[in-house]
C-alpha cells in the first residue's frame, strides 16, 4: 500500500500540471500546511502547493523525490526523501531532506514540515 507521503512526493517529478495536483490532492486532507527550508512560509491550498512543487520539476528537469526510509513514534512520521537527477555536470545528483508528517485517520496528509539533510 502506497503511503500518502509517498503518493505527494511523486508529485514532485510529473511535469503536467493536472497529474500533479490530482496526486497533491489524493494525498492531502481538506485542511493540509506543507513548510520546506526554501518554500519561504507555510503553503497552505492546493493550487499554491502545486505550483510550488511544480517549480522543482521545472528547475530540476528528469529528478525524482522518492522516499527513502519512514518510521512512527507517537503519531508523527518521519520521512527520509531522496531529491536525485543529473546534474548540470551531468553526474548523477542526490540530496537529502528529512521531512516530519501527520497523517489523520483517513490516512491524508494534515502537515508536512522538511528541513535539509538528515540531521546526521
Amino acid at each position: 500500500m502506497t503511503s500518502p507521503i509517498d503518493t505527494f512526493f511523486s508529485a514532485w517529478s510529473e511535469t503536467d500540471a493536472g497529474r500533479r495536483t490530482a496526486l497533491i490532492q489524493e494525498a492531502i486532507a481538506e485542511t493540509f500546511v506543507y513548510s520546506d527550508p526554501r518554500s519561504g512560509g507555510r503553503l497552505t491550498g492546493i493550487d499554491t502547493i502545486s505550483e510550488y512543487v511544480g517549480n522543482f520539476s521545472a528547475n530540476a528537469p528528469g529528478w525524482t523525490a522518492t522516499v527513502e526510509s519512514a518510521d512512527e513514534v507517537n503519531g508523527y512520521t518521519r520521512a527520509i526523501i531522496a531529491f536525485g537527477g543529473m546534474g548540470p555536470d551531468g553526474t548523477q545528483m542526490t540530496q537529502h531532506g528529512t521531512y516530519f508528517a501527520e497523517i489523520n485517520t483517513e490516512d491524508r496528509l494534515t502537515l508536512l514540515a522538511g528541513f535539509v539533510g538528515t540531521g546526521a
